[in-house]
């Protein structure tokens, strides 16, 4: 007789799924309720059930992912700083991300080393999709 407890086997209830590292991890086995406000239920209009509305969901994520990764503009510190501290409002909405170069020229915020005649320029110059990316590269 073995001094080890068994282990569980996957369908017994007590059974934990191992952790996964981010590379590992391909989905969140389970249901997850999502509230679909405007923006779901326009982009899932017309599909009929749970997996062509996963499909649709995933297969965007993953394109918005690699657009993401794709994207961007390369910040200083002091102006990742000042970006942040825009973002600080809370939700940003595409029109406040479209504004991001015109709020800078406005902010008040001020800290060493950053040039907002420079940030303002730069942010100008980023395409829409350069922008959205440092905003989620904020976490906002």
């Amino acid at each position: 007789m073995s001094d080890t407890p068994e282990k569980p086997l996957r369908g017994d209830p007590t059974w934990v799924a191992p952790a996964l590292t981010r590379d590992e991890k391909t989905r969140h086995v389970g249901k997850t309720p999502v509230f679909f406000g405007p923006p779901l239920a326009i982009h899932t209009d017309g599909l009929k059930n749970a997996m062509e509305i996963s499909g649709r969901l995933n297969r965007t994520a993953e394109r918005y992912m690699e657009l993401i990764g794709r994207h961007g503009v390369e910040l200083t510190e002091p102006e990742r700083r000042c970006i942040a501290h825009i973002c600080h409002i809370g939700f940003m909405s595409p029109l406040e991300i479209r504004e991001l170069p015109f709020e800078v020229s406005l902010t008040r915020f001020e800290c060493e080393g950053l040039d907002k005649a420079a940030l303002t320029k730069k942010l100008e110059a980023a395409s829409f999709a350069d922008l959205v990316a440092v905003v989620e590269s904020l976490g906002f």
